[in-house]
């Protein structure tokens, strides 16, 4: 969060003096303990695991680091290990860890409630925290919102040099493409990849971040990105930033059919976890009004629990059709969307 101008939300933890322990497998001297791999690494995350520190008692110990550097030393760790929950990003990371055996079944009461079924493995072995859409972002000065309509369009010839994207290697593009086989099809999303493929402005490189960055600086006029990437510009404490964000737009795509591609960050709670109880009850935690709130204000993410209030960031973009299919689709898919985009020649 650093560069972020301060939220509001936040301080409501001002005033906390309980700090989380840095690291997992440490001396604790608490004797109710969480252990956590995290692949988040907000400051968010952290005021929230020390805000339930104060209300339960419990310390959390987290240790962050990239998705795959965390399940892979959790598999090599096996039944040693001191984790309790794996945080990470993206349905198909979480489909991937449930595959390797690397959680258990959790279902409660609370988890059901809080979180939507389609944001949820289906036989509890991991749940959404927070949504992500994956969005349109256009130049405001070129391009009219009246032109586009779906993730599909962008494949046709009058986008050609116009489309920016970050590489087929990245797991958000991957899970997209699932997202499209599921719903039309292999044969149609190869078709839907090669078009993107002949209209890009550009080789696919950086992140979303920068495919903003060149939209506003006319590299590009359309391109494909996750929403908090831009919240994070508009809000961010460089005016540089803020005036880039403000020279895009957002454009919910597929309102007239299945909707808006959405993706997690998730949790689940390890297949080893010697605090079950305790990781359960910080799962709850972080589905629930208290921090769903601080994640939507904070990172203008979007929250799974129902009824919370969106950023403000957010609300200016507008309600939007989200599609309902249950993510754990875009894990299954993940291998089938890798060849698609192998043989559509997107790098």
């Amino acid at each position: 969060m650093s560069g972020l101008r301060f939220i509001p939300a936040l301080a409501l933890f001002s005033a906390l003096t309980v700090s989380a322990c840095s690291g997992v497998g440490g001396d604790n001297t608490t004797e109710e303990v969480v252990n956590v791999y995290s692949h988040r690494h907000y400051e968010a995350d952290q005021e929230l695991f020390r805000y339930f520190t104060e209300m339960t008692g419990i310390q959390v110990n987290v240790q962050t680091a990239s998705a795959d550097e965390l399940i892979t030393r959790l598999e090599t760790e096996g039944a040693s290990t001191s984790v309790d929950i794996l945080i990470t990003v993206d349905a198909g990371r979480l489909y991937r860890a449930k595959e390797r055996g690397l959680f258990q079944s959790v279902s409660t009461a609370i988890l059901d409630t809080n979180v939507p079924s389609h944001l949820r493995d289906p036989d509890g072995f991991w749940y959404g925290l927070t949504q992500r859409a994956r969005v349109i972002v256009y130049a405001t000065d070129r391009v009219d919102p009246s032109e586009l309509s779906s993730y599909e369009d962008l494949a046709d010839p009058r986008w050609r040099g116009r489309v920016l994207v970050r590489s087929s290697e990245n797991i958000y593009n991957q899970s997209l493409l699932a997202s499209i086989i599921a719903s039309s099809g292999e044969e149609a999303a190869e078709r839907w990849a090669k078009g993107i493929v002949a209209n890009m402005a550009r080789r696919p490189q950086g992140g979303d971040t920068d495919q903003i960055k060149d939209v506003a600086a006319g590299v590009g006029d359309v391109a494909i990105v996750n929403t908090y990437y831009l919240g994070r510009l508009l809000n961010a404490d460089e005016a540089a930033d803020q005036n880039l964000a403000d020279k895009v737009g957002v454009f919910f795509p597929n309102q007239s059919d299945r909707g808006t591609h959405v993706n997690v960050s998730g949790a689940g709670i390890t297949a080893y976890s010697p605090n079950r109880e305790n990781a359960i009850r910080l799962l709850e935690f972080l589905t629930d009004v208290k921090a769903q709130s601080v994640f939507a204000e904070a990172n203008f993410e979007y929250p799974v629990k129902p009824g919370i209030e969106w950023a403000a960031t957010l609300t200016g973009w507008g309600e939007f059709v989200a599609d309902t299919l249950n993510l754990s689709t875009l894990g299954a898919l993940n291998a089938q969307a890798v060849m698609v985009f192998d043989r559509a020649g997107w790098r």
